[in-house]
Parts: C-alpha cells; sequence; structure tokens
C-alpha cells in the first residue's frame, strides 16, 4: 500500500511530498490542475518572509521573532493562534537551506519591491520557477504525480483516513496530506459567504481572482461536511485592490496597483474612505480589496499626480491621465464637481514635512476626515493618472483547524493520519489581514511539518522503511 497521498499541487503539497519522500516513504501526489497550470496559487508568489537575526545572503540588516510576531499580530488584529504562528515564524527561519537543496534560487528584490528586502527573500524566477523546480526534485526522488485529478471526497473510519475518491477512482494509503487550497475561485461559495450588501449588491459577483481557477473549494467542504473542525471567517481573504481591467483568474502579482499610498484613493462617488497612508504598503495592501469590496459597485480608484512617478513598482496598464483633474474625472466615470472637491480639501489639509517614502515620514493631513497619516502631499503637479481598482481575491482564510503536527481534528481530537497544509489551513495563522510573504511561510512550514508527520506514521503502522531515490 502507498504510503503517504498528498493532495494538492502548490508549494505547500509539494513541500509535504518531498519531505514525506525524503523521510523514506512513498508518495503521490494528486494536482487538480493540467500539467500546463500545476502548482496552484503558488506559481503566482515572489518571496517568502523570513526571520533572521543577522544579514543573510540576499536578506539586509536583521528581522527578528519578535518583530514578526508584532507584524503579524497588527496585521491579523488578534485573529490568529500565537503557538502556531511562532511555530511558522521559527521554521522561516531555516527553511531556506533545504529550498535552495531541491532547485530553488533567491536573488535580491528589484528596486521598488515594497521596503522588504530585510523581510523577505525573493525567488530568481518567482513562484513559477519555485514550483517547477520543486516538481523536478520530486520526480527524481519518485514521487509520483497524477495531474487533472481533482480529489472531490475522502473515505473515513471515524477520524482516520481511508481512502481519496477523484470520480470513479479510489486512491487508498496509508495517510494523507490535504493541501488543495481554499475556494477562490468558486464564484458560487463566495457570492454565498459575502451575500447582499444594503444597496441591494452581490459583491462577489465583481470580484476578480488574483490566482488560481482550479481552487474551488470541493475538498475543503467536503470535510467541514464530513466534521473536521473548521476554523476562520468565509468572507476573510487575502484580497487586494488591482487593476479593474485584470482578468477574471491569474492575473497574479503584475495585476496590483501599488501607488495608493502616494496619493488618494476615492470611491466611484468621488469620495475618500479610507487612510492611504497608515501604514508601509507592504503590511497594508493587502486590506484594500476588501476596503473596495464595501464600496459602491465594488470599484474604487487610486489618484496620483507626477510627483509619485518613480517611488512605486508601475503596473502593466497604463493608467489613465490628463492635465486637469477635472479631466481626469471624466475619463474615470467621477462626478467632476465632487471630486474635485475631494482633492482641493485634501489637498488644503496636507502638512508637509520631509516625504521620504521609505519610513513613516511627518507629511499628513491635519482637520481631515479620514485622516493621511504619511507620505501626504498636495496633488498639484500635473499630469495626473488615475487607476480603476476592483478587489482582488488570491486566497480564501476558511480552513480546518490544526495543531502543531498539522493533524485535521474531528470534536477536538486529532486524527492519526490525516494531515492538512497550505491555504486549507492558514486561517489558523490569519484571522485577517496579511503581510508580504506570509502565505508561503506557512504553507512551508506547514507542508514541511506535515510530510514529516505522515510519512512517520506510514513507516511506524507499515514497519517497512522505503530508501529514497
Amino acid at each position: 500500500m502507498l504510503d503517504v497521498l498528498v493532495i494538492g499541487g502548490g508549494n505547500a503539497a509539494l513541500c509535504a511530498a518531498l519531505m514525506a519522500r525524503e523521510a523514506g516513504a512513498s508518495v503521490m501526489l494528486l494536482e487538480s490542475a493540467p500539467r500546463a497550470w500545476r502548482g496552484g496559487n503558488s506559481q503566482h508568489t515572489r518571496n517568502l518572509r523570513c526571520m533572521h537575526d543577522a544579514p543573510q545572503d540576499v536578506l539586509v540588516e536583521a528581522y527578528p521573532e519578535e518583530e514578526y510576531w508584532q507584524d503579524l499580530l497588527k496585521v491579523t488584529g488578534g485573529l490568529t493562534d500565537e503557538h502556531l504562528a511562532r511555530l511558522t515564524i521559527r521554521a522561516s527561519a531555516t527553511c531556506r537551506p533545504w529550498m535552495r537543496k531541491h532547485g530553488v534560487h533567491f536573488q535580491p528584490p528589484l528596486s521598488g519591491a515594497l521596503h522588504v528586502a530585510r523581510t523577505n527573500a525573493f525567488f530568481m524566477g518567482g513562484g513559477k520557477a519555485l514550483v517547477n523546480a520543486y516538481y523536478r526534485s520530486a520526480e527524481a526522488l519518485g514521487v509520483e504525480i497524477r495531474y487533472e485529478t481533482p480529489v472531490d471526497a475522502i473515505e473515513l473510519d471515524g477520524t482516520r483516513f481511508v481512502a481519496a475518491r477523484s470520480g470513479r477512482q479510489r486512491f487508498t494509503a496509508r495517510t494523507c496530506v490535504l493541501a488543495a487550497g481554499g475556494f477562490e475561485s468558486n464564484r458560487e461559495w463566495l457570492r454565498q459567504a459575502w451575500g447582499q450588501n444594503e444597496r441591494g449588491e452581490w459583491p462577489a459577483d465583481n470580484f476578480l481572482i488574483r490566482g488560481t481557477r482550479f481552487n474551488r473549494g470541493e475538498l475543503l467542504r467536503y470535510m467541514i461536511e464530513a466534521g473536521a473542525d473548521s476554523i476562520g471567517d468565509p468572507t476573510q481573504a487575502h484580497m487586494v485592490a488591482i487593476d479593474a481591467r485584470a482578468p477574471l483568474y491569474d492575473g497574479g502579482i503584475c495585476t496590483r496597483i501599488d501607488c495608493v499610498s502616494l496619493g488618494v484613493v476615492v470611491n466611484r462617488d468621488g469620495r475618500r474612505f479610507y487612510d492611504e497612508g497608515e501604514d508601509f504598503w507592504p503590511k497594508r495592501y493587502a486590506i484594500w480589496g476588501r476596503l473596495v469590496a464595501q464600496q459602491p459597485g465594488q470599484v474604487a480608484y487610486s489618484i496620483i499626480d507626477s510627483q509619485a512617478i518613480g517611488h512605486f513598482m508601475p503596473p502593466v496598464f497604463p493608467g489613465e491621465k490628463a492635465e486637469t483633474l477635472a479631466d481626469l474625472a471624466r475619463q474615470l466615470g467621477l462626478p467632476p464637481a465632487q471630486f474635485e472637491q475631494t482633492v482641493h480639501d485634501y489637498n488644503a489639509a496636507c502638512r508637509q514635512g520631509r516625504f521620504d517614502h521609505t519610513v513613516l515620514d511627518d507629511c499628513h493631513t491635519d482637520g481631515l476626515q479620514p485622516p493621511k497619516t504619511h507620505w501626504a502631499r498636495p496633488l498639484e503637479r500635473a499630469p495626473f493618472y488615475g487607476y480603476a481598482l476592483r478587489p482582488g481575491v488570491t486566497f480564501t482564510y476558511l480552513g480546518l483547524k490544526v495543531n502543531d503536527k498539522a493533524q485535521v481534528h474531528f470534536a477536538g481530537r486529532p486524527s492519526d493520519n490525516l494531515f492538512v497544509a497550505g491555504e486549507m489551513m492558514a486561517g489558523n495563522v490569519l484571522g485577517k489581514g496579511y503581510t508580504a510573504g506570509v502565505g508561503m511561510s506557512i504553507g512551508t512550514a506547514f507542508g514541511r511539518i506535515a510530510g514529516v508527520q505522515a510519512a512517520q506514521f506510514a513507516t511506524r503502522s507499515s514497519g517497512v522503511s522505503h530508501a529514497a531515490a
């Protein structure tokens, strides 16, 4: 009998498969996507948030555990399991040599990459290169990989895994790791979760999906209905304000608009609705999708002037450009009078100090609601630019409850042979909010834990050790 069955094809699943194989287990990995689209959302990633106490190759200065924890605590508003969060943080300090062994290469961040040279290690070639490296390593080690095999049911004996089913196919194994992602590409489930707002709108109808079209959540829903303990709010997600012209699926990192903190953001009525300069963009970019989702029509507009050019990573598509604010309003379909009044009030409230986008500077507004806490400069230097924004969902946070061995729980009891990693359990650490690179930290940490635990149980239960290829 097979030792370890891994369900999923992204970073967490691959980490689990590799660790289980290295531990001597026979491993099969089931990926729902075709080979060309393998890797889930991991193919769209760029970096891993890493704890380190001193400079390390591509990482500068230090990013100690307590600072990492405080960053996570702040963005989640306390909706996080400290024990599991700190486990993730500590694991991020030691995983890179193992990643290199499996073909992952790192590089310093490019200029304009969100002030994360100190906190995040960037993958050379991005997430696609990481995924391809892991698949090459898995194949070389003898992991059996099946593509286009979405799992829709799990056979259980009480709390124990027996088999997985994909249509008429049935896969048995001594242990199983679930790492099949969230439900962000299931439009019906998103619609059900978000419901109808006070304006009679169905907000989820206007969401774009930054990641894979294959994360439909069938396995997650099956496990919850089968009695697995769940955690998280189905409306919470890694949700970013992205270019409204982005494709429905797989837009990835290039669809993000990164100039929010350098200007103002208005809704379709031409009014501001949140502090654009609250904190550094890597700690706040992932709240803006949810903020836009709460606005009329689930649309907003990022407005900058020429002073901002060169201070942010330019988007793939150029924005609307105009010599006057009135003309820009017309191009964006905003009410000109209200838009111009909003910008006028903002400009008048700006209290300029020394502008510095690399620090929390002293350029702020006075007497304006909502305020702009940092990087507040009047929008007065033509030409002006505007970018229409929509909510872009990366992954959802509703998942399965785990412990530090990555075990799935039923009525508070951990399963002996069923484990979970990646987006399917990220809500244990991310109750809400996000900070750049932490999703890969969670997937890597718990994927590796799940792989080791699954292999250990399988080899104990079989009494046989298989030498890794």
